[in-house]
């Protein structure tokens, strides 16, 4: 069938005129690439605060960051889709997210090696109480990947009630622990920015996806085999323990000095919340041993 005899084929199917259309692509002006991407918008998007010439260096890495987050996202939402996911398909998507966590890792080294020390420890001042904390996207992947209890340490654990509500969880969540000082009640202003912001479409897409999340998806196949297995091994340890591994160092290059810490631009205390050993996070518990958790983001040997 000639490319003519299908437009009019899809047109009439959706009850339209096909000659309204064709007649529509006469006058329409080709596309370019700059329209597509949006790339005279995507350049404008940087704002520094100050004159450091680095700032708008830090500002890029962190607006390439969101945009891998978002196509990790993107994926994780067809894994949520999927009624009855095959492992080819499984496979498929987790091959995906490993290499974009990769490039979240190996992108560390523009933080490190491709700012000025000097420069970056008098920029940093005027982002607070900003903090990387207060990446959304970064809750959402995670409620994308696993189960709510997964979220919470062994030190929230011991909080919870026998039969905890949606809304429990989120109040001993891990990620608090950055800015909730438990035995006061006192959060930074970091952390009600972010909650104001943010915690209600939080709820909500933990309830959106309660039984759908990738955990789920995999606790619901019969026998899944070793390769599957592996891979989703993999992604968890790249997610959860290698990438804050690195943002760790590299907090740690930045941020201490002379065997003091500076503190977070968040006001959080970084050394404690960013180590995985404390996060605990982990989408996948079943395919780890006891040992392996127990020694979860501590060096091997």
């Amino acid at each position: 069938m000639d490319t003519n005899k299908k437009l009019k084929q899809k047109y009439e199917a959706l009850g339209e005129n096909p000659e309204t259309y064709l007649k529509g692509l006469l006058y329409a002006k080709p596309i370019t690439y700059w329209d597509y991407v949006e790339t005279d918008t995507l350049l404008s998007l940087q704002k520094p605060r100050t004159h450091f010439k680095d700032e708008t260096i830090f500002i890029m890495y962190h607006q390439v960051t969101e945009l891998i987050l978002k196509m990790m996202r993107h994926e994780l939402e067809q894994i949520s889709e999927e009624e009855q996911p095959t492992e080819t398909f499984l496979i498929g998507k987790i091959n995906r997210l490993n290499r974009y966590t990769t490039m979240l890792i190996t992108s560390f080294d523009i933080m490190k090696d491709g700012m000025d020390h000097k420069d970056y420890n008098e920029f940093r001042a005027t982002l607070t109480p900003a903090s990387g904390f207060q990446s959304a996207q970064f809750r959402y992947i995670e409620l994308y990947c696993t189960r709510l209890e997964n979220l919470v340490n062994d030190e929230g654990k011991n909080r919870l009630s026998a039969k905890p509500s949606t809304e429990e969880y989120f109040e001993n969540i891990y990620w608090k622990d950055a800015g909730l000082n438990r035995k006061t009640g006192v959060k930074t202003l970091t952390l009600q920015q972010f909650e104001e912001k943010y915690l209600d479409s939080f709820i909500a897409l933990a309830r959106e996806l309660k039984g759908l999340t990738f955990e789920d998806k995999i606790l619901k196949l019969k026998n899944p085999s070793d390769q599957l297995k592996e891979k989703l091994k993999e992604f968890d340890h790249l997610y959860n323990v290698e990438w804050p591994m690195v943002h760790l160092r590299t907090a740690d290059y930045y941020l201490s000095e002379k065997g003091r810490s500076k503190e977070a631009t968040g006001g959080s205390e970084w050394k404690k919340y960013l180590h995985p050993k404390y996060q605990q996070r982990k989408f996948f518990p079943t395919l780890w041993t006891k040992e392996e958790k127990k020694t979860w983001g501590l060096p091997k040997g």
